[in-house]
């Protein structure tokens, strides 16, 4: 069995990163997954759990020293830059290993109708005018919609957000995405007419570009940002082998 003293870190908050640590803790390691503390409620994760930030990347080498940990897991969302640039110095500057597990990005296929963008800015110019628009992006990104008077937004949240949206004209909807079917009815009845989002990969939020796909709505899809040159990996089990390889 592996050595239970030194654990390994997962800096978390994905369903990757979940799964991971149920495979983890089933072959003996101890671990410990930091959640960011966005989500009120979230799924139960296998092993220890820590909540909120580190202090930068220098709070978090002081954290990897302090606690021993053996190797470090950057398994945040695709577009959590921040930590994820942290996660890289500080395991340059203790010398702990490393992996990072990224899901592929979605890749356009026959029948979608894809508006590429680089930054929210671009989204939000990019959406016509008197469109009624699936806002399909967590609430911390919601602000720089607020100077788009002419257009219906439909915001879908798993918690209601903690301060009032500041959204001309919108419905908030509390729910998670469901499957290919359930998205298209949905897109239907709210009469929506194009879907903002950020291309996040996995299989947990693809229905609704599927649904897009089969009701012929255009996508606007704001693309991953430039990632370090850091080791990282596709899936649970190529880091799982990663884990194996170099903790035996």
């Amino acid at each position: 069995m592996p050595a239970s003293d030194h654990p390994i870190l997962i800096l978390g908050g994905t369903a990757e990163a979940a799964k991971l640590a149920a495979a983890l803790v089933a072959l003996g390691y101890r671990t410990i997954s930091s959640l960011a503390g966005r989500t009120s409620n979230p799924a139960k994760i296998e092993g220890e759990v820590r909540t909120g930030g580190f202090g930068g990347a220098e709070g978090l080498a002081d954290y990897l020293r302090r606690e021993n940990i053996a190797l470090l897991v950057d398994a945040t969302h695709p577009f959590a830059t921040q930590i994820s640039d942290n996660a890289i110095a500080a395991a340059d500057v203790t010398g702990i290993p490393f992996v990072r597990l990224e899901r592929p990005d979605w890749r356009r296929k026959p029948g979608d109708i894809w508006i590429s963008v680089a930054t929210l800015e671009e989204a939000v110019a990019a959406a016509p005018s008197k469109a009624r628009i699936l806002l399909a992006l967590g609430r911390q990104h919601i602000a720089p919609f607020s100077k788009r008077r002419d257009v219906f937004f439909v915001v879908r949240m798993i918690d209601p957000p903690e301060t009032p949206l500041d959204l001309f004209d919108f419905e908030l909807e509390l729910s998670k995405p469901g499957k290919k079917d359930e998205e298209a009815a949905f897109l239907t009845r709210k009469r929506l007419t194009h879907i903002i989002c950020r291309n996040s990969g996995g299989a947990a939020s693809y229905a609704k570009i599927s649904a897009a796909r089969e009701l012929g709505l255009p996508v606007i899809m704001i693309e991953r940002p430039h990632r370090p040159g850091a080791h990282a990996l596709p899936d649970t089990d190529s880091v799982l082998r990663f884990v194996v390889e170099m903790l035996g």
